[in-house]
């Protein structure tokens, strides 16, 4: 039997139980960073830098604040485009816009708020099993885009890595190599994602050898490792079917690359920006682009909310240089830009839901059809009409007969034959 064959039936069960708005998570980790500002804030005052921080605050160029803050909304635009290609390729599916910008905010507000973003996509699963998919599609189509994401951030890591390194390392020395391992972990989990999509037999083996191996220790089958078992003979299968599904639209599949890459871009950006806000106009706008993927990728490794102390290390690392004396001052506009702000100003999206349940791919046919039928379907219906009236036509030709004559007649029970009647009529 083939692997494809294993698809898991689909479920229309809550999604609260695999981890749905994870409140508790979120509500801890914005104490967390609202404890740390505030240490931050307190030590300028002790070492004195209050000074300076104001001093350099006064010669920002808001215009290009305006610009880095652009930058982050295209960010956020381009990922509720690539969540509405991967929805586009179900024609019944009922998510719709204003429920893709809700997946998108809770990614970005679960994300920023939990250690390593690990909140984020059990709430974007959530949001969107509230929209109307199923949990197994819902979990499919969340799967498929952490994938396509982390194609993206390998990729443009490689890219700035091959450009870039020798620069930050003739800088920095051997403090780059702290990028060249999170990034050879980056790929390492894109590796076992892989995996999970393209070999999913091999996958659900494992996953049984190491239930049974917990079963052995913890002394037989109890309730949770029976919903593993549950869970991986169905979910790893549905993650596997629904990606191939989405991989055999090349031309979907390379767009929603592309939009990837063009959404991590607008966020590579902003440190640039923020530099020239400070009066840098020196500085090379591809090392800014570099600077900003070695943080990205130094930050998304330590596990802490909002990758704190990553950040501050990567910046202080990549971006200290370029800065100079108004380093602090860039660090907490660069910090307001791409964290806080966000993470405040998708709260309130949160609970957005599209006022109807058509499916993008249905209200992109009449977009594009100007409201009419496509041409293949009005020509099957066309076919459909002419066939209709030939039949009747046809039907009016032949004289009625009535259902006793031919040995057919109808009762209250149903349809009846008279084997008599029958007889008799092939006698003649």
């Amino acid at each position: 039997m083939s692997e494809s064959s294993h698809t898991a039936p689909k479920q229309h069960v809550d999604a609260a139980s695999a981890g749905g708005d994870d409140r508790r998570g979120a509500r801890r980790g914005a104490i967390f960073i609202g404890l740390v500002l505030v240490a931050y804030i307190v030590y300028l005052v002790v070492t004195g830098q209050i000074l300076e921080f104001a001093e350099a605050m006064s010669t920002v160029d808001m215009s290009w604040i305006v610009v880095a803050c652009i930058c982050m909304v295209l960010y956020f635009i381009f990922g509720v485009i690539a969540y509405a290609i991967a929805v586009w390729l179900d024609p019944d599916s009922p998510v719709g816009i204003r429920d893709l910008i809700s997946v998108e905010a809770s990614g970005v507000f679960f994300g920023n708020l939990t250690p390593m973003m690990v909140g984020g996509t059990p709430a974007q699963i959530y949001r969107l099993t509230k929209a109307g998919q199923p949990v197994g599609e819902a979990g499919a189509t969340q799967f498929t885009r952490y994938i396509v994401f982390q194609i993206g951030l390998v990729a443009w890591g490689a890219i700035l890595l091959a450009v870039r390194l020798p620069f930050f390392t003739e800088l920095y020395g051997d403090m780059t190599l702290l990028c060249l391992f999170s990034f050879g972990g980056h790929v390492v989990l894109l590796t076992g994602l892989f995996i999970v999509c393209l070999c999913p037999r091999f996958v659900v083996r494992v996953a049984m050898w190491g239930i049974r191996f917990v079963e052995r220790v913890g002394g037989g089958e109890s309730d949770r490792t029976r919903g593993w078992r549950d869970y991986v003979n169905n979910e790893i299968y549905s993650f596997s079917d629904h990606f191939k599904h989405a991989a055999a639209h090349l031309s979907s599949m390379g767009i929603t690359m592309l939009v990837t890459m063009a959404q991590l871009a607008f966020f590579y950006m902003v440190p640039y920006f923020v530099l020239l806000a400070f009066g840098k106009h020196d500085v090379d706008f591809i090392s800014c682009l570099a600077a900003g993927a070695f943080i990205q990728l130094l930050s998304s490794a330590v596990p802490l909310p909002g990758g704190t102390g990553g950040a501050e290390g990567g910046f202080a690392l990549f971006l200290g240089h370029f800065f100079g004396p108004s380093a602090t001052a860039g660090y907490l506009v660069w910090r307001i830009i791409t964290f806080f702000g966000p993470t405040i100003l998708t709260a309130p999206l949160l609970g957005l839901r599209s006022a109807h349940h058509a499916s993008i791919h249905a209200r992109w046919n009449r977009l594009v059809h100007g409201g009419r039928a496509p041409e293949r379907k009005k020509a099957a219906g066309a076919a459909g009409a002419s066939a209709h009236d030939s039949a009747r036509v046809a039907e009016a030709s032949v004289p009625h007969r009535r259902p006793g004559r031919q040995g057919i007649r109808q009762t209250a029970g149903g349809i009846t034959v008279s084997p008599k009647n029958l007889r008799r009529r092939s006698r003649h």
